[in-house]
């Protein structure tokens, strides 16, 4: 009996030297545990390596059927943005060329920056993740909706052909679809927007729109001035004053407000224009409505 259990050993032993030369995941022998039993010797290997979870992106508010499901979700701002890649991939294949920016256009909110492209232009996705909606929306048309894993949201509206389905995974520049006009468009373009549990964020603050296709940072703090597109001028792109830490998204809240006085020629389209604020938000600073008549000498608010 002791030679058998003497035998079992040796060839334990072996197996075990042998596992540890031919291992092909590089674990090392001290990974391993070894379970000794009373009649026999038997070995157990059991790795013990640490290992993380991914991100279930489709745990809450995951609804095919609408373009905000967040209707009751609670945002606090300021809101943090992380970002693991320098840059994204471009939504189109060649030149961005952006039409109409973020903000207030003919009397109404535009969320999200138009760029041109002819239909039948192929769309990518700008980053990894998971088509949570692929189906025609009112206004948007065709759209495709993707959620990446840092909580964001991608809008690609105006769609001519759809490219991906619902709950398809994504790769970063994966083929989407292809562009076009359906919906309300006047003229075939890409509206991308980007959304934070339902809230539209100004693009043009967390990405460049050019070649470079650069995230302007890593971390970024969003207040609600990048949400409200009365802040903004859909004709030109807005001033930029990335917040990197909380301390400076908090002190950003504090705004800076100065008197302007009205000097001959001026109109408040002039004034928006020499302050880099909106009209609608002059207006509304001031309580006054876009056709109301300024005079010379007369003090308006403006809040930056």
């Amino acid at each position: 009996m002791k030679l058998v259990i003497s035998c079992i050993i040796c060839i334990a032993w072996s197996f075990n030297v042998e596992a540890q030369k031919n291992l092909d995941f590089n674990v090392d022998i001290s990974d391993f545990k070894f379970i000794k039993t009373v009649d026999s010797v038997s070995v157990t290997i059991v790795p013990e390596m640490d290992t993380i979870p991914p991100l279930d992106i489709k745990a809450e508010y995951w609804d095919h059927t609408v373009y905000n499901p967040y209707r009751d979700a609670n945002v606090t701002f300021p809101l943090q943005l992380q970002f693991k890649d320098s840059t994204y991939h471009s939504p189109i294949g060649k030149q961005k060329v952006v039409t109409s920016r973020y903000g207030w256009r003919r009397g109404r909110p535009h969320r999200g920056i138009d760029i041109d492209l002819v239909t039948g232009d192929s769309l990518y996705a700008m980053f990894d993740g998971i088509v949570r909606m692929s189906r025609y929306s009112r206004g948007h048309g065709k759209t495709v909706v993707i959620r990446h894993y840092n909580g964001l949201e991608t809008v690609y509206a105006h769609l001519s052909v759809y490219g991906v389905k619902e709950n398809d995974t994504i790769a970063k520049g994966q083929y989407i679809g292809k562009g076009g006009v359906s919906g309300n468009a006047r003229g075939s373009h890409l509206h991308l927007v980007v959304n934070y549990k339902g809230i539209a964020i100004n693009p043009e603050y967390l990405f460049e729109f050019n070649d470079s296709n650069k995230i302007r940072a890593n971390e970024l703090w969003v207040t609600k001035t990048w949400t409200r597109p009365i802040a903004h001028n859909s004709k030109r792109q807005s001033k930029l004053k990335l917040l990197l830490s909380e301390e400076d998204a908090m002190t950003s809240l504090i705004k800076e407000k100065i008197i302007y006085v009205v000097k001959p020629g001026d109109t408040l389209s002039r004034i928006s224009r020499r302050n880099n604020v909106s009209i609608a938000s002059i207006c509304k600073t001031n309580a006054l409505s876009r056709n109301s008549i300024i005079k010379i000498g007369q003090k308006l608010v403006i809040e930056k």
